[in-house]
């Protein structure tokens, strides 16, 4: 039984932890190993869950915790993305052997009032239009919405939460290739993914974030199957959390900042280029490197 004297529970969780070293070294499928992991879990938490944050826990979480969790699951990422591009090139090919499959898309209404910017010499008057706090608001609650289904369908072995980024992606490249065909490529990706940047970054990683509930519970790998799923549950949803502000700022630039390609567009390219380097930086290069600093400071305290 644990001890009630701090001093005592802290020696023994040290004792315990040497004993978890020797037992992973040299019994690492025994069932001891496991038996001494619990023990060490259960007197860590009686040791720190009433110890005083010596930071804000909003900043530890986007410091520490959510990087470390995008680096435990970058393949996941990787494969979402190549998924992703794959058929968003399929959709801007197809789209250029068919006319009519932006129509089926987006709508008749919607592709006549494009053509129609277009021909006044304002392609994206589309975002234009419309109160900007509440098409922030919608947008928003949209994408959220969207992103938690993709999340929430993973359990049924990603097959929903793939579909959901086939079509995304899809709708994506023939809205691309729309403007394209008309010689408007280049201006596509400086004005759409002014918001689209991080719009399309949140739904990969949510596809991602599916994609590692599904393979929690498909493939448990070494442990539980259940205990693999609550720790694939509980990384999913701490990813979702993540996405909750990326997905809120890209409905902002949407709403209020992608209107104003023309008054001010060097603000516009401004914003696309800042959240190009943040998505590669926050969630590719930052990880590595804090998953890299991690490693290295384990090894420094085991020799």
């Amino acid at each position: 039984m644990p001890s009630n004297d701090p001093d005592e529970m802290a020696a023994d969780f040290t004792q315990l932890v040497d004993d978890l070293a020797y037992a992973k070294t040299f019994y690492p499928s025994g069932k001891v190993t496991n038996y001494i992991n619990s023990q060490a879990s259960r007197i860590y938490l009686d040791i720190y869950k009433n110890r005083k944050e010596e930071s804000n826990r909003l900043v530890t979480f986007w410091k520490y915790d959510l990087p470390l969790t995008i680096r435990k699951h970058h393949k996941v990422v990787l494969f979402s993305f190549i998924f992703f591009v794959i058929f968003f090139i399929i959709g801007y090919f197809v789209s250029a052997q068919n006319d009519d499959m932006a129509r089926s898309i987006f709508g008749d209404t919607y592709v006549d009032h494009t053509q129609e910017n277009i021909a006044n010499g304002n392609p994206f008057g589309i975002y234009e239009h419309g109160n900007p706090f509440l098409s922030w608001l919608n947008l928003m609650i949209h994408n959220i919405r969207v992103s938690f289904l993709m999340f929430v369908s993973g359990i049924f072995a990603g097959i929903p939460c793939l579909y959901l980024a086939i079509k995304n992606s899809i709708m994506i490249g023939v809205f691309d290739q729309f403007f394209a065909a008309r010689g408007l490529g280049i201006d596509f990706w400086l004005v759409v993914f002014v918001h689209g940047t991080l719009e399309i970054t949140g739904l990969i990683i949510a596809t991602a974030a599916g994609l590692v509930l599904g393979k929690s519970f498909l493939f448990p790998g070494t442990i539980k199957r259940i205990d693999a799923f609550k720790q694939g549950a509980k990384d999913g949803v701490k990813i979702m959390i993540g996405l909750i502000p990326v997905f809120a700022l890209a409905a902002f630039f949407e709403g209020f900042i992608t209107r104003l390609y023309n008054d001010i567009s060097i603000l516009t390219t401004a914003i696309f280029a800042l959240s190009v380097l943040f998505v590669i930086w926050y969630f590719i290069i930052y990880p590595i490197r804090l998953g890299r600093k991690l490693l290295l400071n384990q090894n420094e305290e085991e020799v």
